[in-house]
């Protein structure tokens, strides 16, 4: 059996339909089941069980030797969220009890990082875990996924296999629920739907034009199939970026929203409010060539165009999940 944690969450649901459709129907889905609104995510999926994450990892140790694979999606997500207990619980301990039992168990293991690691960006974007120690994330979401990744690296006893991927701007169907946490693609399909128009943060930084901030967006069918390419040949054990490898503009996304609307772009620019101006990243871009030379991922990622189109003709106009 595989074990899927956060799998009724954005990420986690989308993978639990890419195993679907890889074959693998026999799989536990681990989360806080409690949240009515994310029902719609996990319910004609193909699964065995659900077990509410709180009584998961007493379940696993009593069902360690069926256990094939874990793949370890579920967190607290909230950037904006500065209780660090909340982190520490679910983010950092939890993710330690999982590591600690894939380790006693032989059980390989797969787990979400984020590029909330790399803070500003001022030390660069490159997976190399021999300078975890230097990079500075800006919040408690990205310390707590920080925090984990110095952790694993400086553990003796690992997984035979484990992978930590450190996900850059995901966006893509089943994050309806996320509310302000949800890509920039989907509130920008919501707010055009609604007024026509999509307004972006003006810059304030002389180095970049309005709306010219950039970010590497990764469409989340890419990052599934990532994921399974990984459970499936376990090439190398690491951390990896786990983006498009291409910066894109917010310019650009939204043009493509327009597009895939068949609307005509009609974008205003509004000043970056003041609480996050001092922190605003204007670049990020993963650097890939860990995962395609290290673990051999030799597929062709969406580009922006590609995955705006998909996500918002076939999920975000007739409402549907993946």
């Amino acid at each position: 059996m595989i074990i899927i944690t956060g799998a009724a969450g954005f990420i986690g649901s989308c993978m639990v339909q890419e195993l679907n459709l890889a074959g693998y129907n026999q799989l536990i889905l681990v989360d806080d089941f409690s949240k009515t609104q994310k029902q719609v995510n996990y319910q004609n999926k193909k699964y065995t069980q659900l077990i509410p994450r709180d009584e998961f990892i007493a379940w696993a140790i009593n069902h360690a030797k069926e256990i094939q694979f874990i793949i370890h999606l579920g967190a607290r997500t909230d950037t904006t969220e500065f209780n660090t207990a909340i982190f520490d619980k679910l983010n950092l301990e939890y993710s330690k009890d999982i590591w600690s039992l894939c380790s006693n168990h032989h059980i390989p293991l797969i787990y979400a990082s984020s590029a909330a690691t790399y803070g500003m960006g001022e030390y660069g974007f490159e997976d190399n875990e021999e300078k975890l120690s230097i990079l500075k994330p800006l919040n408690p979401y990205g310390e707590s996924k920080h925090d984990f990744d110095k952790w694993a690296i400086q553990r003796k006893e690992k997984p035979f296999f484990w992978a930590g991927l450190k996900f850059f701007n995901v966006y893509g169907p089943n994050e309806y629920h996320k509310g302000r946490m949800a890509s920039v693609v989907f509130h920008a399909y919501n707010q055009i739907k609604e007024t026509g128009k999509m307004k972006l943060f003006r810059s304030h930084n002389p180095k970049y034009k309005d709306g010219e901030q950039m970010r590497d967006f990764i469409y989340v069918k890419d990052v599934c199939k990532v994921i399974l390419f990984l459970m499936e040949n376990r090439t190398a054990s690491g951390i990896y970026n786990l983006g498009s490898g291409k910066a894109r503009t917010f310019l650009d996304l939204a043009t493509q929203v327009f597009y895939a609307m068949g609307k005509t772009p009609d974008i205003e620019f509004i000043d970056t409010p003041q609480d996050i101006r001092e922190t605003y990243q204007y670049f990020t871009e993963a650097k890939i060539g860990k995962l395609r030379e290290k673990a051999k991922y030799t597929e062709p990622f969406y580009t922006l165009e590609q995955g705006v189109q998909d996500y918002v003709k076939n999920y975000l106009i007739p409402n549907k999940f993946y």
